[in-house]
């Protein structure tokens, strides 16, 4: 009986965000519950016992668009990133699979007013869509350096394809310190109407360039 109530006390006062941080520590955690097929994530993982898998480094990444209004410019990237790359080849494949997961609410502009607008019900809504996802489908190289990049992208309750005309970077592996293994910068236009966002005509073009610059680090198990 005193040992049961011993580990009790053990488990109860062990601090959840210990807990929370060894989920986090799973690179598909933010994935798994039916957010990205169940195929895509066990992809991932065998990528990652065969030593493939590559975890986006948060910090040294940005995922940002930018945007034309009669402010001018607009320009405007989020801070909140997960993800991983799972890569077929010494660099990159065909069947390669990329997956991006951005917190919406880390939005950040020099702006206030900006900022607090595109994340108003009458652009992004952060509020009410507090993610956007991106999951590859297929990838065709140009040369070896460049391709073209096909998926599909989860923003304000819709989903549509897109596709990213990309540039992939292999970090020179000479400093164990390194941030990054790899450097993926991706660049594709939609309109944000094909998501339902379609407030602010007249204030707000419908085009919007979306960029992606990815560091990622070969995730070690």
């Amino acid at each position: 009986m005193r040992a049961l109530i011993l580990l009790s006390l053990i488990f109860f006062s062990f601090p959840v965000s210990a807990l929370q941080s060894a989920d986090d520590g799973r690179i598909c955690a933010p994935f798994r519950g039916g957010i990205v097929d169940p195929a895509i994530i066990k992809s991932m993982l065998l990528a990652s016992e065969e030593g493939r898998l590559y975890r986006i480094k948060p910090k040294s990444s940005t995922v940002g668009f930018c945007v034309n209004s009669v402010a001018g410019r607009v320009e405007a990237r989020f801070k909140g990133i997960q993800g991983g790359l799972a890569l077929r080849r010494e660099v990159w494949g065909d069947k390669s699979q990329m997956l991006v997961m951005v917190d919406t609410n880390t939005l950040a502009m020099e702006r206030d007013y900006l900022q607090n607008m595109l994340k108003s019900e009458y652009f992004l809504d952060t509020y009410t869509y507090s993610k956007i996802l991106f999951v590859s489908k297929k990838l065709w190289w140009r040369n070896d350096d460049t391709a073209f990049l096909e998926g599909l992208l989860t923003m304000h309750g819709v989903t549509r394809p897109i596709y990213f005309n990309v540039r992939i970077t292999t970090v020179p592996n000479t400093d164990p310190q390194s941030v990054a293994d790899i450097v993926v910068t991706a660049k594709s236009f939609i309109k944000r109407s094909d998501f339902d966002m379609d407030d602010l005509t007249l204030l707000v073009s419908d085009s919007v360039e979306l960029c992606m610059r990815i560091e990622a680090k070969l995730f070690s198990r």
